[in-house]
């Protein structure tokens, strides 16, 4: 077994484990409450939940989707989360590898999760999140364009940086030009996963930014299609433009090489 092999395994075991407490984040953040405290309980009949029902997925499993106590169902949405978290972790670690540019990957990765369950939810994106993201995230990046053990790479982080602030003005400009369709919780989301993206390279970049308006035109024409939505039916844009992101980290370079093979 490969050591990416072996890091993916453990990245998807820690995604379990990370997607249980994005769970907690979901419900909580929207609502003012704190992540740390109460501990997690049955939202039906109140009681604390014992560690050995909180393992992920294993535990909702062994209950049958049920609460111990009350017997009332627990929705599956929660190991939902915990599996997609943790297929998510491990996909990403297979692709980017067992270098320092990975913890940045998966902290944006966890935080889209929540992001993006939120904004279905709510409609909106917490500052609560979101503004923490950048300090994290830029330094995270340093940590990966100085690569300790190995090269350093300090053009990486200016790309970044750059990135970072075109999306972010790219975004704001939207917002301006169609506030009914653009939010100002998107255009702070876009400076984090501008830096990100371009932190890879500007095609990872370019598919990431431009996947986002894709995945969610083809969404809102379903909606259309299906008679589920109008015209001017507002969408959640942050759902996509974190999918958009996931799409530019998995296929961004092949997809820009192929585009660019186009004009030579």
């Amino acid at each position: 077994m490969s050591l990416t092999v072996l890091l993916a395994l453990l990245a998807g075991v820690l995604g379990l484990a990370v997607g249980s407490f994005l769970n907690v984040v979901v419900w909580r953040v929207p609502r003012g409450q704190s992540v740390v405290r109460p501990s997690s309980a049955c939202p039906r009949c109140g009681h604390a939940i014992r560690s050995r029902d909180n393992v992920p997925v294993l535990s909702w499993l062994l209950l049958r989707g049920r609460c111990r106590d009350c017997g009332e169902p627990i929705s599956i949405r929660y190991p939902l989360v915990e599996g997609v978290t943790g297929v998510v972790f491990a996909v990403l670690t297979l692709v980017v590898g067992a270098t320092w540019a990975l913890p940045a990957v998966l902290y944006v990765a966890a935080v889209g999760v929540a992001l993006t369950l939120i904004d279905l939810d709510v409609h909106r994106l917490p500052d609560r999140i979101v503004l923490p993201s950048y300090p994290v995230v830029a330094a995270l990046l340093v940590l990966a364009s100085w690569n300790p053990g190995g090269e350093a790479d300090w053009g990486a982080l200016v790309r970044a940086a750059i990135g970072g602030v075109g999306l972010f003005l790219f975004y704001f400009a939207a917002a301006f030009a169609y506030p009914r369709g653009m939010g100002f919780g998107d255009v702070k989301l876009a400076g984090v996963l501008g830096m990100l993206l371009a932190w890879f390279g500007w095609g990872t970049l370019a598919v990431g930014a431009f996947g986002a308006f894709v995945l969610g035109g083809l969404f809102a024409v379903g909606l259309l299609v299906a008679g589920r939505a109008q015209r001017k039916s507002g969408i959640p844009f942050g759902p996509w433009m974190i999918g958009g992101a996931l799409l530019g980290l998995l296929v961004g370079e092949s997809l820009w090489s192929v585009y660019l093979s186009l004009f030579t």
